[in-house]
């Protein structure tokens, strides 16, 4: 990073020793809930064949793209080659416990396993998640993305790992007030330089997304970080009105992060009126976990709280919907148990 470039990342941390920023009212800056609405419609798979491909295109039609290309950009071939390889929402990723045509070959790999830190929904994953794995929970508003992301850190630092909670939407004391309340140690992993926690302003974000992509794999390894959450990705898709600039921005920050080499939790915001998909229906074509947590309400019964795993590669994992519980204790799911 050139010395006119701020070093977000080291400035963060340098902050996040003393009084970290905090707005006016001590809340987010950015409003991200949006109104509830569910159905029964699962994701669109020809999202890029309706929208990416279209010959309507104006960027295609000029042959001018206000996306600023760089030698290192993969999108030198279509961005549907591209998505091939990472499979999509409950596809690649393999069948689970619960699909058919789930062959044992295909998940015997070398590559460490880690738990996620949340009882009941561990034991829904046969072997845990491939460290190194670039994971999204995806939920409306109230549904715990928050605390499952901070619930995922948390286990890791109770097992001697160093953590990373970039948040767009809350300040760096509401995240630690937040830890508090559950009697996670957050500030004294603080203190020991085992956590870090990042308050950024989404635009300044993506005004500054092209020096934090090139500097985050080396900043993330100076860290010595194992695992890192980004809360939450939708407001950094919101920073982009033209949906190929989004794609192509969403793109190459989720390959900057696996290049990191670090174990990473996306939270998105739902789609309003996709349970099941992202608010922009791209960053779990780009991920190799995806988890969705929603409402589930019935017609004589309370409304409860459910969570899918839609896909894990090289995973094999159950593809029950199961319920779950908020508590002082973090997220609790109960495997045994149905929705109604």
């Amino acid at each position: 990073m050139s010395e006119d470039d701020e070093d977000w990342f080291e400035q963060a941390l340098s902050e996040s020793d003393g009084d970290g920023p905090v707005d006016a009212q001590g809340e987010s800056p950015t409003n991200a809930d949006a109104t509830d609405s569910a159905t029964d419609a699962g994701p669109d798979e020809d999202w890029f064949e309706d929208e990416g491909t279209s010959e309507s295109d104006p960027a295609e039609e000029d042959g001018d793209s206000t996306v600023e290309e760089d030698d290192d950009s993969l999108f030198d071939e279509d961005f549907a080659s591209a998505l091939e390889s990472t499979g999509g929402p409950g596809g690649d990723g393999g069948e689970g416990a619960d699909g058919e045509g789930f062959d044992e070959e295909d998940f015997e790999s070398a590559i460490p396993r880690i738990d996620l830190g949340i009882e009941g929904l561990d034991e829904m994953i046969q072997g845990g998640v491939p460290q190194r794995h670039l994971m999204v929970v995806i939920g409306s508003p109230g549904t715990g993305k928050t605390t499952f992301g901070l619930q995922f850190l948390h286990h890791g630092l109770e097992n001697g790992e160093n953590a990373v909670f970039i948040t767009l939407e809350q300040s760096r004391e509401s995240i630690l007030d937040t830890a508090d309340e559950r009697g996670w140690a957050f500030k004294q992993y603080e203190r020991d330089d085992k956590l870090a926690i990042v308050d950024l302003d989404p635009v300044e974000m993506a005004n500054s997304l092209k020096n934090i992509r090139a500097e985050f794999p080396e900043l993330v390894r100076e860290f010595d970080a194992d695992r890192l959450v980004l809360d939450s990705v939708s407001l950094l898709e919101m920073m982009y009105d033209d949906q190929a600039q989004r794609r192509t921005e969403v793109f190459d920050f989720t390959r900057s992060l696996k290049n990191a080499g670090v174990t990473t939790m996306l939270t998105s915001e739902a789609n309003e009126d996709n349970p099941y998909a992202s608010r922009h229906g791209i960053i779990e074509y780009l991920t190799d976990a995806v988890f969705v947590l929603q409402y589930v309400r019935g017609d004589t019964q309370e409304t409860r709280l459910a969570v899918e795993i839609q896909k894990i590669r090289n995973a094999n994992h159950s593809r029950q919907t199961k319920p779950y519980a908020i508590t002082l204790d973090g997220i609790d799911v109960y495997q045994q148990a149905s929705i109604f």
